[in-house]
């Protein structure tokens, strides 16, 4: 009865620190996969990034074929016609140019047309592609710029917000202008990739330090200054409270001031920025463990 009881000692020691051996490889092997998903992620970026700047560079601005002042002189006499006073002239409209991609993300979006735009924030990591895909919200959740597996994902735009085609300096004439609020999710990853420091803006000096938020369509680049950092979280659908995931498109100036209200209201510090119906915002939105379901969230009003 000893020997027994000595050799299930044994046993179950031994299955412990078995126990324990399988964790402890199964938890490096889930180590080394995250590190090669976080390396692949960080070149990819630096790979995307050249490509920007490549297309920027390399862009050539279109001259004149030669002789071809003359020959559109020549051509003008030979259109002009002699029309008399009773005859009935015809107004041709002027046609509206359609709206262009910039050259540094057209030649992305010939890689991946889910490309919405780009995030970028001066002196942090942020700065990354956005993607959007409307028939499936969470596409890029756990997949990265090529559609490859990756527990990093990208950034993504929400289904309902409404980025705009072309530019605001041409009143959008040919494209769609963008929704009043657009919003941006991406993880809380403990690698600080992706929005894994957003929440250093809980810092008042480090928002006044970053207070300029680049987004910009495949067709203009914009410019969002910090008006409101705050914490939230997702509610049940019959919660009868502020949501701020569920803002898009202010079409009244109560729809505005209900929303503007609540944003300051919540806000963890004065930026001193103000905002009045009309204006435009970008905000971002991540992952936070206050609460169950808790969000960070940085909102943006457009200042170019």
């Amino acid at each position: 009865m000893g020997d027994t009881k000595g050799n299930k000692q044994k046993i179950a020691r031994y299955a412990f620190f078995a126990g324990i051996g399988i964790v402890g490889v199964a938890a490096l092997v889930l180590l080394g996969s995250s590190w090669k998903e976080d390396k692949r992620i960080k070149k990819q970026q630096q790979e995307l990034q050249t490509k920007k700047e490549e297309a920027l560079t390399s862009r050539v601005p279109e001259l004149p074929t030669q002789g071809a002042g003359k020959d559109t002189e020549d051509t003008a006499k030979e259109e002009i016609t002699e029309v008399t006073p009773d005859a009935e002239v015809t107004a041709i409209p002027t046609p509206v140019p359609e709206p262009e991609m910039l050259s540094e993300y057209a030649v992305l979006y010939e890689e991946n047309p889910d490309i919405i735009g780009w995030l970028s924030i001066e002196g942090t990591n942020i700065d990354y592609p956005v993607m959007q895909t409307p028939e499936d919200e969470n596409y890029y959740l756990n997949r990265d710029f090529y559609e490859k597996e990756n527990r990093n994902g990208c950034l993504i735009m929400d289904t309902d917000s409404t980025v705009g085609v072309g530019c605001r300096e041409q009143e959008y004439i040919g494209g769609t202008k963008p929704s009043t609020n657009l919003i941006i999710h991406g993880h809380t990853m403990k690698s600080g990739l992706m929005f894994g420091k957003l929440s250093l803006y809980e810092e008042e000096a480090y928002g006044k330090e970053h207070p300029i938020i680049c987004f910009d369509s495949l067709y203009e680049k914009r410019e969002y200054e910090l008006i409101s950092v705050f914490r939230s979280q997702v509610y049940k659908k019959s919660d009868e409270v502020f949501k701020y995931y569920q803002f898009f498109q202010a079409d009244t100036e109560d729809e505005f001031q209900t929303w503007y209200r609540n944003i300051k209201g919540r806000a963890l510090y004065d930026t001193g920025v103000t905002a009045q119906f009309g204006d435009e915002f970008l905000t971002l939105t991540c992952c936070a463990y206050h609460v169950e379901d808790g969000r960070f969230v940085v909102v943006g009003k457009r200042v170019k």
